[in-house]
């Protein structure tokens, strides 16, 4: 069933180069030599034509320069010679009989000349293997041909199922994904338990999920599952500069699949060629339009075909997807391949530390849960770079500190260790954040545990709060809203209450606490409006002027009735704040634990680690939250 794929090797070429070349060569060697000898010329030394003309054997001569040509009087006889240039030396070897000979600079330069046309022949026969190089890659790809002919071959590389080792074990997590595409491998399998029945299996199949989350990975596992062979291509390798090729691709995918049959076509990033038809006129959106087309025939067109060609396509913006493409029979299958959850995270984890060597001590259930939102292929960045952190650190092995350090890189940027402060700016940083850390303490029934409080300069921010949740959350009450907003104003709380000022370090803070508000008034109905959703459409607000002033003035009253409980928690326990800001200048990191201690709060019970329920996704209440402190408006975070 398999062919043999016929491999490509420059140096087999560069041979053939130089065996064309020494042909080349030799034939025109061998040219010269017989021209010679049909000519009867015989080449002799200028003494030898001398001594015949002394004999009279010599019947005429011809004299052109140096090049002496003559014809003896005995047959049809010819020679040839080169006269030297010094007369006088001639009669001196002559008369001592010395057989001399010269050579002329013509011939020598008739040599170069002969060396020159064959370099340029050489040259030829190299450009001649270049071109037909560029085009063979140019014009195929997984299945195309050696020429520019076979540009519109498709550029699709197939996969035999020797050779994909994925399975549904290889993929931590997505199981509701992975129960979906199991039908598709029962049918690849067993399609003859679908007919006998009369059922069609759905035949395109729509992975929809994030960047990261492992679309690809899923497409490869059914192939691995079915044991069949799997075709992966680019949407955006069937577009081209000439009009119908993209089409022609299609066409040669979809017959290359049938002839391996049952067989799976992937398309990753399928909406690069998928788009809205009709979104431009002329040009690149013809061609486009026309791939489409194509596509959407080769799926489900007049004339169907029974071969089980299964069709995957993965993608992160369905919403621009053609309405034609994601009808019934075509692609009307969709799944989601949502964020990891808490067990799908520590899963990954798991998956990935197999290949490093790491502390017995990691806990990865607890770095599972400080990664909340994080995709895959973000988890398996973090685990490669605590792996790069500990050996510059000429570690025996990875520990929790260097998987701290890792995800606080990512998230922040590495450590400006370098950056020179002024002992006030550092006493403005610590309070700032030292406020924020202690409005998370003092909220402990609404806000998210504290994880960490540093003031050490990372990226463009001065310092930061971690605030990890403690489980996965799918919904917000108004309470814990409001807990984020006065968390968020917790560092321009304490720089007033501390110097009697504000800085632009607490610019992030108040962008997302004016956002937060917003949406509880006009997408949440949590505020004295009502529950009433106040939408925009592309930018601009579909309601009244005075429905606007209205949302306004709300806003401001919830920003300042929260800033000022703000101010109250924080004058409350002004020690509890000047003591972890002092303890923040000393230490400059503490740690949830150390701050509980320092400030002699009863940890709160739920900040011990436990086990969630399976999610199917995760949402903006899951992100980390990260609050930092900046000295101007250029360096917040």
């Amino acid at each position: 069933m398999s062919k043999k794929k016929r491999s490509f090797k420059p140096g087999g070429s560069f041979r053939n180069i130089a065996i064309i070349g020494a042909v080349v060569f030799a034939s025109l060697f061998l040219l010269h030599q017989l021209t010679e000898y049909v000519r009867g010329t015989q080449a002799v030394p200028y003494s030898k034509f001398v001594e015949w003309v002394k004999q009279g054997k010599v019947k005429a001569v011809h004299i052109s320069g140096q090049d002496v040509q003559g014809e003896l009087k005995d047959g049809d006889q010819y020679f040839e010679t080169v006269a030297p240039t010094n007369p006088l030396e001639w009669d001196l070897l002559n008369e001592h009989s010395v057989i001399f000979s010269a050579a002329n600079l013509a011939n020598q330069f008739n040599i170069w000349y002969f060396l020159l046309v064959l370099t340029i022949v050489l040259a030829v026969l190299w450009a001649a293997w270049f071109i037909s190089r560029q085009l063979k890659q140019a014009g195929s790809g997984g299945g195309g041909g050696s020429n520019i002919f076979s540009m519109g071959k498709s550029r699709a590389r197939m996969f035999m199922p020797s050779t994909i080792k994925e399975n549904f074990n290889s993929v931590a997590g997505a199981d509701e994904a992975k129960e979906e595409l199991q039908d598709l491998v029962d049918f690849l399998k067993n399609p003859e338990k679908y007919r006998r029945l009369g059922g069609k299996i759905t035949r395109g199949v729509l992975l929809i999920g994030a960047p990261g989350n492992g679309k690809t990975l899923l497409a490869r596992a059914v192939a691995g599952e079915a044991n069949c062979p799997f075709f992966s291509v680019s949407g955006s390798d069937f577009i081209e500069v000439f009009v119908g090729v993209g089409a022609s691709r299609v066409r040669d995918l979809f017959q290359q699949a049938r002839k391996y049959a049952p067989s799976i076509i992937f398309i990753d990033e399928i909406d690069a060629v998928g788009r809205h038809r009709g979104s431009g006129l002329g040009g690149g959106h013809d061609e486009r339009e026309q791939t489409l087309n194509q596509l959407l025939t080769e799926m489900d067109g007049f004339q169907t075909s029974e071969t089980p060609v299964i069709v995957i396509a993965a993608t992160n913006r369905p919403d621009v997807l053609d309405y034609a493409l994601l009808r019934p029979g075509r692609f009307d299958k969709r799944v989601t391949v949502p964020y990891p959850d808490l067990q799908s995270r520590e899963k990954i984890l798991n998956v990935h530390i197999k290949n490093i060597k790491i502390d017995p001590e990691v806990n990865v259930a607890k770095l599972a849960k400080g990664t909340p939102g994080f995709t895959g292929a973000d988890l398996a960045n973090i685990v490669n770079e605590a792996a790069v952190i500990a050996s510059k650190k000429d570690q025996e092995s990875v520990t929790t500190n260097d998987f701290e350090e890792a995800r606080d890189k990512i998230l922040l940027g590495k450590e400006v260790r370098s950056m020179v402060q002024t002992p006030e700016d550092l006493k403005m940083t610590a309070y700032h954040e030292a406020g924020h850390a202690l409005v998370c303490l003092l909220q402990p029934e609404h806000a998210d545990p504290l994880h960490k409080v540093s003031i050490v300069p990372r990226g463009r921010a001065l310092g930061v709060t971690h605030s990890l949740p403690e489980r996965e959350k799918y919904v917000t009450s108004a309470d814990e809203m409001y807990a984020r907003i006065t968390y968020a104003l917790g560092g321009r709380a304490a720089e007033e209450l501390a110097f009697n000022t504000a800085t632009t370090g607490a610019s992030s803070d108040l962008t997302r606490a004016s956002d937060i508000i917003r949406d509880m008034v006009c997408r949440f109905g949590m505020s004295k409006l009502g529950p009433v959703v106040y939408s925009q459409a592309q930018g601009d607000f579909i309601y009244s002027q005075k429905t606007a002033e209205e949302i306004d003035k709300e806003v401001q009253r919830i920003m300042g009735e929260s800033y000022q409980k703000t101010l109250s928690l924080l004058t409350t326990n002004r020690d509890k704040l000047d003591k972890l800001a002092n303890a923040l200048l000393e230490k400059e990191t503490l740690g949830a634990g150390e701050v509980y201690e320092l400030l002699g709060i009863e940890p709160r019970e739920e900040h011990s680690l436990r086990d969630a329920p399976t999610s199917e996704n995760t949402d903006a209440e899951q992100e980390v939250v990260l609050d930092s402190a900046s000295d101007d408006s250029s360096q917040e975070q």
